[in-house]
């Protein structure tokens, strides 16, 4: 039985104390955008914050982390207005999204400790695995994000969540005159 805080909330885990962070907060919490990637901690598609500092969940026992404050995605920002969630928007970092959580979270651990990291800083923090290729999107998007924390750059990128997409159009330039066309065809002027 384990007992630490996750999202602002102090929970009491009823399972086996060796059982990983992963499954606690898939399994038992219904958060899911910590994503099982390798099991390993090789891919970082599991990646939250425990106490502040960047980890891959499933390298960590429930019970090794009493007293804990853990943050996952969902709570990273529940607006999408944190500055490397932005950013990522912004830099049209995602393509298929499954290893994005991780790396939002590895990225806000690291601008929360540097907002002007190097690319070789970048690049030691944010070791996540994307089948994608997106790491050169990535390092701007931090940059960027870092630009955003320190007050020098401002960002209008992601609407909200639970935005109708209608409304989304009109916040987002980007989504502007977009048509959808019979058979799934989609046309932007």
């Amino acid at each position: 039985m384990s007992r630490f805080t996750v999202n602002g909330q102090p929970v009491f885990y009823r399972m086996d104390p060796d059982t990983p962070l992963l499954w606690a907060l898939r399994d038992a919490s219904n958060l899911t955008g910590t994503k099982y990637g390798c099991g390993t901690g090789h891919c970082g598609a599991c990646m939250v914050h425990i106490d502040g500092a960047a980890v891959k969940s499933c390298t960590v026992r429930i019970a090794d982390i009493e007293g804990s404050f853990v943050t996952t995605i969902e709570a990273l920002s529940r607006d999408r207005s944190h500055p490397v969630q932005q950013a990522f928007a912004a830099e049209n970092v995602p393509q298929c999204g499954f290893c994005i959580p991780g790396m939002i979270m590895a990225a806000a651990a690291l601008i929360g400790k540097n907002p002007t990291p190097t690319d070789a800083e970048i690049d030691a923090a944010i070791t996540n695995i994307c089948r994608c290729g997106v790491y050169p999107r990535v390092r701007e998007a931090v940059r960027r994000a870092g630009r955003v924390k320190s007050g020098r750059e401002r960002i209008a990128a992601a609407p909200p969540p639970g935005i109708d997409a209608r409304e989304a159009a009109r916040q987002v330039p980007a989504l502007r005159n977009v048509e959808a066309k019979p058979r799934g065809e989609t046309i932007i002027d």
